[in-house]
């Protein structure tokens, strides 16, 4: 029996052609693809609900993170993957943690999407290579973090990751959800914690794996 796939992709050409290329393969069928996760729980809410829906971040309304946990709080058994543009960690560990089974860039080609699919529904939970490579590289950070004597806070941590990535204070607490104010007062924190005086410092003793 043919899985059923849902699209939800504000992008009307992207949304179109996912859908036609899965509409003609013999092992899918995809009913449902609309802008906007709203529209997405108006329609699950009269029809049954399908295998998979694949899933953009930035939505018109309600953000795909967001609306993942309001579809998964209600049809825990809809496999959802994000599909998306952005690669940054902290929008990737955010879909994983709020219940993504996969994360595909929007450059992933239409076969490599299909595969993608029937490797989740064969219980992986496929990745980007560019996104796989973060996630390792996350978790080899978070064993440095365990092995370093800085004693710095998850939060001081998520600001010097920040840094490292190049980030200003107003987009480190943009990115964090957190006010100019407390990102400083972090800093001065951390400066204290690592006994240094400036962000490049900061940055180098992240780069050497001293944090």
């Amino acid at each position: 029996m043919a899985s059923v796939v849902g699209i939800v992709e504000d992008n009307k050409k992207i949304r179109d052609l996912i859908q036609r290329y899965l509409d003609m393969q013999d092992d899918f069928s995809c009913p449902v693809a609309v802008d906007s996760v709203e529209e997405m729980i108006d329609y699950l809410e009269e029809h049954a609900e399908p295998d998979v829906i694949l899933m953009d971040i930035q939505l018109p309304g309600m953000s795909g993170i967001k609306g993942m946990g309001v579809i998964k709080e209600e049809y825990p058994d809809i496999e959802i993957i994000m599909l998306t543009v952005y690669h940054d960690s902290h929008k990737i560990f955010k879909a994983l943690r709020a219940g993504a089974s996969g994360y595909l860039l929007k450059h992933t080609s239409l076969p490599e999407i299909k595969e993608s699919i029937l490797k989740l529904l064969d219980g992986g939970a496929p990745m980007s290579p560019q996104i796989a490579r973060k996630v390792i590289t996350h978790f080899q950070d978070d064993n440095n973090k365990k092995d370093s004597d800085s004693n710095l806070t998850p939060r001081e941590h998520d600001i010097v990751n920040g840094l490292v990535d190049g980030l200003s204070y107003k987009m480190i607490a943009d990115r964090y959800d957190i006010s100019i104010d407390t990102v400083r007062a972090h800093i001065r924190n951390i400066y204290k914690k690592l006994h240094v005086h400036s962000k490049a410092e900061v940055i180098a003793k992240s780069l050497k794996g001293e944090i």
